[in-house]
């Protein structure tokens, strides 16, 4: 395998636009990969998308579950790996909300811990994250505080990123930084 040197990309999208599967065609360049997962099994259908993720990923990739710890799991695996991949910040923000619903500035705070974790990172990183900017208003508060917070994290990722990508209908779009081959 090649060596690639350190570097963070930041992988935009809606929802079934091909984030993950690109994410995980990057990240397959590199030797020792570490995939911090964010979802948490909260019902069936989470469950199942879960291990349908975990059978799509190579079996010598590790797997560490990180729902709400993020910034330290990106910490202590970035010393042990070549690539971290996190999959993904919408999770993590919604789970950084639900933590502490009464204090949104907890949120706040785990999300710029997050951020200082990446550029910190020994190892690259490639954030998987959808973009929230091209949606309707969110009717009620806490999705408008959400998706705030979600749409700031990724603007304060972006800027640190090397590469942004932008995934529509399967298709990258490099937004910035050198376009990847989609191999």
């Amino acid at each position: 395998m090649e060596t690639y040197p350190r570097n963070v990309t930041l992988v935009l999208g809606g929802v079934r636009s091909g984030k993950s599967r690109y994410a995980q065609i990057l990240a397959s360049r590199y030797q020792r990969v570490t995939f911090l997962a964010t979802a948490r099994p909260s019902d069936r259908e989470m469950r199942e998308r879960i291990a349908m993720h975990r059978r799509d990923r190579p079996a010598s990739w590790k797997t560490v579950e990180a729902p709400l710890d993020l910034q330290k799991t990106i910490t202590a695996e970035s010393r042990k790996a070549d690539l971290l991949l996190v999959d993904c910040l919408t999770l993590f923000v919604a789970n950084a909300m639900n933590r502490n619903p009464r204090k949104p500035g907890s949120a706040r705070a785990a999300t710029e811990q997050v951020c200082q974790a990446i550029r910190s990172s020994r190892a690259s990183v490639i954030v998987v994250s959808n973009e929230v900017g091209s949606g309707i208003v969110p009717a009620y508060r806490s999705g408008r505080i959400y998706r705030d917070l979600l749409g700031q994290m990724n603007q304060e990722i972006a800027k640190i990123a090397d590469q942004v990508v932008l995934m529509i209908a399967g298709i990258p779009l490099t937004v910035k930084g050198r376009q990847e081959e989609n191999r």
